[in-house]
């Protein structure tokens, strides 16, 4: 009976010690060379709530962390959260691979299945959302990026890291031969074409192809499509109420599925034009030139005063509309 006593009294020793070395909370030296040892392993470290507390909100520290706040399951329809976490893992792996790469800058990730108290102790209710936590205090409102007015393109988050932390990240992205590829079977598609046809090349000169090919060119440019290239935009933004955003609430800023939209009321706009130009030039059937006239001003009112309207809501405060408001 006293052996097993003792046995029993030694057990509890044990796991009281256990506990109390488990519950102990680590040292700064100790947090940086474990965050240090899992930076190598994993340029992005994946916490919960637990974790986000010990290493980002425990103090003292004297490294930054930039963690991304996001819902990939796709259970949370959240369209954006996998491009951005894309773009958000290459600039990590850009700062762990980099000459410049030390224990003064971590990166995290905080899913909200994995650490729905750290969203609610932030108050945050949409994703994905990017935040930088200083060496010193607390973030302040700048240490937010503002991904409705820069998007979340490597480049830019690399350039909101530099302004944040005075640390430069070149983002190196992996080489993508999709463009070139493309362009090699669209050439050869062309040299192909001309071969065949090499002795009826009248396609050439004609003046419909040629202008179809300028107005696509044209919505392409008037649309936005340079402005997504350097800005990287997200192609959607889920907004606080849980309803999809086509179009971005600023003149600062755009969507990528916003472009396709104006695209496209620019090309009845011009199509309604173009009706209506036929209808004046022509002199066959009055009938068909009534219709074309009818048909062209009404895609010219209608889309006209949805461009308009579109435009007002972007540009708070404009005074003039027209048949839509």
């Amino acid at each position: 009976m006293q052996a097993t006593a003792l046995f029993l009294l030694i057990s509890c020793l044990f796991i009281v010690h256990t506990v109390i070395q488990c519950k102990k909370e680590l040292t700064l030296s100790e947090r940086v060379q474990q965050l240090s040892d899992a930076a190598v392993k994993k340029p992005v470290l994946r916490f919960n709530g637990d974790k986000f507390r010990q290493y980002v909100k425990g103090t003292p520290r004297n490294y930054s962390t930039i963690v991304m706040f996001t819902a990939l399951a796709p259970s949370r329809q959240c369209g954006i959260c996998r491009h951005a976490h894309d773009e958000f893992q290459l600039v990590a792996n850009s700062w762990r691979y980099s000459q410049g790469f030390s224990n003064k800058l971590f990166f995290a990730l905080v899913d909200f299945d994995e650490g729905p108290d750290v969203f609610q102790s932030l108050r945050l209710n949409s994703a994905p959302v990017f935040m930088h936590f200083p060496a010193k205090g607390k973030p302040k409102k700048v240490d937010t990026l503002d991904i409705q007015r820069v998007g979340f393109a490597a480049e830019n988050i690399a350039r909101w890291v530099a302004e944040r932390t005075d640390i430069q990240i070149r983002v190196f992205r992996p080489p993508n031969y999709s463009g070139l590829l493309a362009l090699v079977v669209l050439l050869a598609l062309v040299v192909g074409l001309l071969y065949l046809r090499k002795n009826n090349l009248d396609f050439l000169y004609n003046k419909t192809t040629w202008a179809l090919a300028a107005l696509a060119f044209t919505f392409a440019m008037t649309s936005g499509q340079m402005w997504n290239h350097i800005r990287g935009p997200p192609f959607l933004q889920k907004t606080q109420s849980g309803n999809i955003a086509y179009i971005h609430g600023s003149s600062q800023g755009q969507f990528i599925v916003e472009t396709y939209i104006v695209a496209m009321l620019n090309a009845a706009v011009v199509l309604g034009m173009i009706l209506m130009t036929e209808a004046a030039s022509k002199r066959d059937d009055v009938k068909k030139r009534k219709i074309y006239a009818i048909i062209g001003l009404g895609l010219v009112a209608f889309f006209f005063s949805l461009s308009l309207s579109i435009f007002r809501s972007k540009a708070h405060g404009y005074p003039y509309s027209f048949l839509l408001k």
